[in-house]
Formats: C-alpha cells, sequence, structure tokens
C-alpha cells in the first residue's frame, strides 16, 4: 500500500506526537475488554469442581461428584473455541469495516453472553452444562474479538518512542482480570459460607453442598458482564485511528480532523492524494507478494503464539489440580463444596498477585529499551528451565504420599515457587510480547486481519492445552487420577511435555525481527512500497510533480 505525502504527515505526527492524556484512556478502554476476557476466560477454573459437586455427585460413590471428562473438557474448552472464531472474524471485519464500527460489537456480544452463562437453564446436569457451554462459546467468540481490535487500535494511536509499552499495558490488564475473577470468587463463597454454613464431605456428604451454593457460580459468571457495561459508552466515542482512515479509507483530511480532536498534533499541511495513486494495486493476504514479504513473520507469530499458550493455558485452567498434587490443597472430602470454592480461588489469586501481573508490569516497564525479541526469547528460556527443574525435582518437591490425598516430606514452597516463576516469565515474556509484535508488523489494511490469525493460533494451542492437559495430568492407577478419566501420563510428565512445548517456542522466536523504535510504516514495508509506487506514477504519467494539488492548512 502506496502512502501519500498527506497521509505521510499525518502519520508522522503521530509518531511523534508526546505522551498524552488520551493514550491513557485508550488504554484503559482498550484494557477493560481485557479485564473481562481474562475474567470471563479464567474464573471458570476457580467454580469447575463447585460444578462437580452439585449436578455430578454420585451417592454410591462416597466420593465428592465431579465433572465427567467430556463435559469439563466442554466446560473449560468450549470458550476457547469460540474465541478463536471470533478472533478470526472480528480481525476480518475490522480490516473490511473499520476498527471503531466494530468495536462496540464484541463488548455488546461479551455483555448479553455474560448474563446468559450465569442463567443457564434447567436444574438438570445436562440442562444447565448444554445451555452453559452454548452461551460461554458465544462469549467466547465476543472476547475473540478483542484481540485483534485492541491491539490495533493501541498501536495506531500510540507515538513511536512508547508504543510497545502502550501494547502492553492493555494486555497487562489482563492479569488484573485474572485476579479479579479469583477475587469474585473467594468474596462470593465468604458470603455464601456464612449464610449457609455446611460441614465436609466426609462428615456430611448432602449437607457440604448446600443447595444455595448452585447461586455462587452463577453469580461469579454474571459479574462478568459489569465491565463491559461501564466501557461500552467510552468505547462508542472513540473516533477511528488516524492510520485506518488514511491508509485504508484514504481520507487525509478526515484522518487529521479526528486525530486533532483528541490528540494535541500539529499538522502543518494536509494533501490530498492523486487518483493515480489510490489505484495502484495493492497486494491481498493470499498473494505471492505478502507471502514474500511478510510469510516469515506471520509463521512466526502464529507458531510462537500457538506454544505458548499450550503451555500458558494448561497452567492457568487446572492450576487447582497441580496445587491438589503437590498437597497445597487439602482432599475434596475434608472440605465443603463452599470452602473447596474459597480455598482454590484463594490459591489462584496468589499465584496471580506474586508473579502473573507482577510479569505483565515488567513487560511494560521494560518493552521499549529492551525490545520486543529479547524479551520473548528471554521469557521462553526461563518457562523452559523452570519447567525442566520442576520435572526432575517433581517427586523431592512434592514429597510422598502418605494417605488422605496428602504428601509428606519435600518442599512445597519451593515447588510453588518454581512454578510462580513460569507465570512470571511467561509475562515477562512471551505472553505479552506475542500480543504486541503481531500489532505492528503488517499492513494497515491487514494488521487486524494478521494479527487475528496469530491470536487465533494461539487459541488453537489453548485447545490443546485444555483438552491435552486435562487428560495427560491424571496418573497412571486409580487411585491417581479422576473418576471416569482414562490413564495419563502423570503431572510430572506433563511438565516434561510443556517444557519441550516451551523450548520449541524459544526457537521459533528467530522467526521474528525487532520491532522496538521503528514507525508501523517502515515495519509493514509501506514506505518501501510508497517509493517503488510513486516512481510507477510518475513513470505512467509523466507527472514532475506526483504531489500537484493544493496544500490546506490546518
Amino acid at each position: 500500500m502506496a502512502i501519500g505525502a498527506g497521509s505521510s504527515e499525518v502519520l508522522g505526527a503521530l509518531d511523534r506526537a508526546k505522551t498524552q492524556w488520551y493514550h491513557f484512556t485508550t488504554i484503559i478502554i482498550a484494557g477493560m475488554g481485557f479485564f473481562t476476557d481474562a475474567y470471563d476466560l479464567f474464573c471458570i477454573s476457580t467454580v469447575a469442581r463447585l460444578l462437580g459437586r452439585l449436578y455430578y455427585f454420585d451417592p454410591n460413590s462416597h466420593k465428592p461428584g465431579v465433572l465427567p471428562p467430556n463435559v469439563s473438557a466442554a466446560v473449560n474448552g468450549v470458550a476457547l473455541c469460540g474465541t478463536f472464531c471470533g478472533q478470526l472474524y472480528f480481525g476480518w471485519l475490522g480490516d473490511r469495516l473499520g476498527r471503531k464500527r466494530v468495536y462496540g460489537y464484541t463488548l455488546v456480544l461479551m455483555i448479553i453472553t455474560s448474563l446468559a452463562s450465569g442463567l443457564s437453564f434447567g436444574s438438570s446436569a445436562k440442562g444447565v452444562m448444554s445451555t452453559m457451554c452454548f452461551f460461554r462459546f458465544w462469549l467466547g467468540f465476543g472476547i475473540g474479538g478483542d484481540y485483534p481490535l485492541s491491539a490495533t487500535i493501541m498501536s495506531e494511536y500510540a507515538n513511536q518512542k512508547t508504543r510497545g509499552a502502550f501494547i502492553a499495558a492493555v494486555f497487562a490488564m489482563q492479569g488484573i482480570g485474572i485476579v479479579a475473577g479469583a477475587t469474585m470468587s473467594i468474596i462470593v463463597s465468604s458470603i455464601f459460607r456464612r449464610a449457609y454454613p455446611s460441614p465436609a464431605f466426609e462428615i456430611n456428604e448432602i449437607a457440604s453442598t448446600p443447595p444455595q451454593a448452585d447461586y455462587v457460580w452463577r453469580i461469579i459468571f454474571m459479574f462478568g458482564a459489569l465491565p463491559a457495561i461501564v466501557t461500552f459508552y467510552y468505547r462508542m466515542q472513540m473516533p477511528e485511528t488516524a492510520r485506518y482512515t488514511a491508509l485504508v479509507i484514504k481520507n487525509n483530511r478526515r484522518a487529521a480532523q479526528e486525530m486533532g480532536r483528541v490528540l494535541q498534533v500539529q499538522f502543518d499541511t494536509i494533501v490530498d492524494t492523486p487518483m493515480e495513486y489510490h489505484r495502484v494495486k495493492e497486494f491481498g493476504l493470499f498473494s505471492k507478494r505478502f507471502m514474500k514479504r511478510h510469510g516469515i513473520e506471520l509463521l512466526g507469530c502464529t507458531s510462537t503464539w500457538f506454544l505458548l499458550d499450550v503451555a500458558f493455558y494448561s497452567q492457568n485452567l487446572f492450576q487447582k489440580d497441580i496445587f491438589t498434587s503437590v498437597g497445597w490443597l487439602p482432599p475434596q472430602k475434608t472440605m465443603s463444596a463452599l470452602e473447596e470454592v474459597f480455598k482454590v480461588s484463594r490459591a489462584q489469586a496468589l499465584i496471580a498477585l506474586c508473579s502473573t501481573v507482577p510479569g505483565y508490569w515488567f513487560t511494560v516497564a521494560t518493552i521499549d529499551i529492551v525490545g520486543r525479541w529479547i524479551i520473548q526469547l528471554g521469557g521462553f528460556f526461563f518457562m523452559t528451565l523452570f519447567m525442566f527443574m520442576l520435572t526432575f525435582m517433581y517427586h523431592d518437591l512434592r514429597g510422598d504420599p502418605c494417605g488422605d490425598g496428602k504428601y509428606c516430606g519435600g518442599s512445597h514452597v519451593a515447588f510453588l515457587v518454581l512454578y510462580a516463576l513460569t507465570f512470571f516469565f511467561a509475562n515477562f515474556g512471551p505472553n505479552a510480547t506475542t500480543f504486541i509484535i503481531p500489532a505492528e508488523l503488517f499492513p494497515a489494511r491487514l494488521r487486524s486481519t494478521c494479527h487475528g490469525i496469530s491470536a487465533a493460533a494461539g487459541k488453537a494451542g489453548a485447545i490443546v492445552g485444555a483438552f491435552g492437559f486435562l487428560y495427560a495430568a491424571q496418573g497412571k492407577t486409580p487411585s491417581s487420577r479422576d473418576k471416569g478419566y482414562p490413564n495419563g501420563i502423570g503431572i510430572k510428565n506433563a511438565f516434561l511435555l510443556l517444557s519441550v512445548i516451551n523450548l520449541s517456542g524459544f526457537f521459533c522466536t528467530f522467526l521474528l525481527p525487532e520491532t522496538k523504535g521503528r514507525s508501523l510504516e517502515d515495519l509493514s514495508g509501506e514506505n518501501d512500497e510508497d517509493q517503488r509506487d510513486l516512481h510507477h506514477i510518475v513513470t505512467d504519467h509523466g507527472m514532475k510533480q506526483p504531489w500537484n494539488l493544493a496544500v490546506h492548512p490546518v
């Protein structure tokens, strides 16, 4: 895509613009979408065991109810499947209709489906789970749209110097959303524990799960609609990005006017682009020219995001199983249903506060200093290192079984520190950079689409992690696996597999360039095309001055 003189003036002014209040406003508006995304995607892990107790308790088993393998896979993975589809669809739509026009649709869908997920119909297990999965699929569809649109909007609003930090700050809201989901689960379960005291399962199997516990997971799910509702008005007031207006719509004057409303930028001249320049042939996503210019970069974005999400979502969605395996959570039968929600949520919140959230903000603070490539490479390296350590020290750190699902000996604190460090370097590493880099590399007319493809590759990895780790982490003996599950490879070998996946991500990072300190148009090659296409216009039309049009002062 060629860049006209007027476009260059607008885009240059944006790249040089000082950091202003509207930049921070945009971070909050876009970031609240990611807050909601993370809340909705990860709060399921705090209530999954409660759902098993409520709807799949078998009195003859004398064990707390658990979600059957197929139901657990569906409950954990269906939102990810919806996210995968939404990233592809809304990514494409964002390039076709504009970022701002599509941006509000995703929030509306998230609001409706968050509420509907908590109002799942019926009282039977089949009815509740079926409708919950239906609405969580469409919730994921809306969440999926937020990825390419938020990243693209923030990258196109940001100035060149601090672009990485701005995009990373939007993504960092995901960590706060994870903490919020766990915190909300702690609050709601605590309120219901006080209102409806209940004994541990081993004392009274029926009374350990009071009927009122059914409201707990519904309230937690429905609360996810609140931040989206608060954000909706402000998101609809955002103007279209100047880069989309200037480079895709090709209206330089309108781009300048829209940016002038929200940013204190000064345009010396605005020049309309010649019609001959508009007719320059633009290459498409499936063209040989795109593959030659951006094929390796797209492969690098998709492969690293895929591999990262296999590991990241495996660890996030099944923290409760990992905590139980090292004895940090007591056996299910020693707790009531509401007590279990509280303790699972507390453990998840502690891990997020101590490792996940700091990792995000370390990225924000350093990404425009250190660079994207080094942070991603280092993140994958340390994730691999700590996973290998967990693998080979697993039994020493966990201790030996000593009855009632407990483990004696070992060093549980050391285990959890190493486990937390993998989260820290995931977020001070590829979990942030895989989101940032695709928003910088590709041409404006394909930027949202390519980011959507990259993000969808990541969600494909998350689906593999969510479904695969669920089975892989099961033990090889009946006593070490959940009811209804086939033999797995165990937690230790699952860690080894994740180590290899992280190592693969390290090597795939070499497919990507460093994007720090360069303009979006330089990175996408649009400036190079500008010079080449200018030559063709001058040659074909005999134009001594390719911009032979009136200059309009602003």
